[in-house]
């Protein structure tokens, strides 16, 4: 992470759904950006299941992803709820990138959250499950604000955009605070 110019962002949807309400978070997120920030998604299509006995020869996707992640300045996660925890697609691939022991690519990241479902809940459980592993994996996750999109349905339109203007404030006030929470670690104030 350099100390002067843009934060790269790097946005991880949480579900391999084509038209995940995710991923049109994500691509919300990627309209909404302030001043001085960029966004790139990257997809968990073609990450094999994780297996102690490959880290040592990751498979080429892993490498592209932890590549990905050492690249960039912060980390935006756009998860579902899945019985009430994070994807298994998801974890997978935070597995892969902390692997082998020693090679933690997640480590000392800025991390901010937000995640849709078409439940009434949102995807409260899932973000604190996230919250769980960033303790481990020494992550730096942003507290607030927090950005739940509960009944996904209504929210988004047929082509995938994000309709809900109070939301769509919700993520612009969600990156300005990654985008100043990451200059704040980058500079040590």
């Amino acid at each position: 992470m350099g100390t002067t110019g843009p934060v790269s962002i790097l946005g991880i949807p949480g579900s391999l759904r084509q038209a995940s309400y995710n991923k049109a978070a994500l691509k919300a997120a990627q309209e909404l950006l302030p001043a001085g920030a960029t966004l790139e998604v990257f997809g968990l299509d073609g990450i094999p299941p994780f297996n102690e006995d490959d880290e040592r020869a990751l498979p080429p996707r892993v490498v592209e992803l932890k590549a990905r992640v050492r690249e960039a300045d912060a980390i935006l996660i756009a998860t579902p709820e899945y019985n009430y925890s994070v994807p298994g697609v998801l974890k997978n691939a935070i597995d892969w990138a902390s692997r082998p022991y020693g090679d933690n690519v997640w480590d000392g990241k800025p991390v901010a959250l937000m995640g849709a479902s078409p439940g009434s809940q949102g995807t409260a459980r899932a973000q604190y499950h996230l919250r769980q592993s960033f303790v481990f994996l020494n992550m730096y996750p942003l507290n607030r604000p927090e950005v739940m999109i509960s009944n996904a349905a209504q929210r988004f339109d047929g082509q995938g955009h994000l309709t809900d203007e109070g939301l769509r404030t919700r993520i612009r006030q969600l990156l300005e605070a990654l985008v100043a929470w990451t200059w704040r670690l980058r500079t040590g104030s």
